[in-house]
């Protein structure tokens, strides 16, 4: 049974996180699972490319972490909980990583986000034009 997810698609910059896309970044995820023991944050601060090699990753997400492009490794799979395992080794927090996420300085997101956040005109369908 195959449920269709096409409308998941048509919300203007947000990618959904679903079982395909949960399959698709599982090596991404237990990568940034594995970052919970200090053992290993200190292999990959050692050497990034040789820790994300050994995680069967695909080139698009090891590129995503290395260059810490965090829209990137969403789009290829990555669940932000899991993904705020490396901004937190990186030592950033929330508010600073996931700043970089929207364009903004970290206090622009803040007030941002105190105001309100982003307003949904416009962000309700691509399909609709709203």
């Amino acid at each position: 049974m195959t449920e269709d997810l096409s409308d998941l698609e048509d919300i203007p910059g947000t990618t959904v996180f679903t079982a395909q896309q949960s399959r698709k970044g599982y090596h991404l995820n237990q990568f940034c699972m594995s970052l919970m023991k200090a053992d290993n944050r200190a292999l990959f601060k050692a050497d990034e490319r040789a820790y994300l090699d050994t995680w069967g990753m695909t080139e698009a997400q090891i590129q995503a972490v290395l260059h810490r492009d965090y829209n990137a490794a969403i789009a290829e799979g990555g669940n932000i909980y899991f993904l705020s395992k490396i901004f937190s080794t990186d030592g950033k927090s929330y508010q600073q990583a996931v700043a970089t996420m929207t364009g903004l300085t970290p206090e622009e997101y803040a007030a941002m986000m105190l105001a309100g956040g982003r307003s949904p005109e416009g962000q309700r369908s691509i399909r609709d034009g709203n």
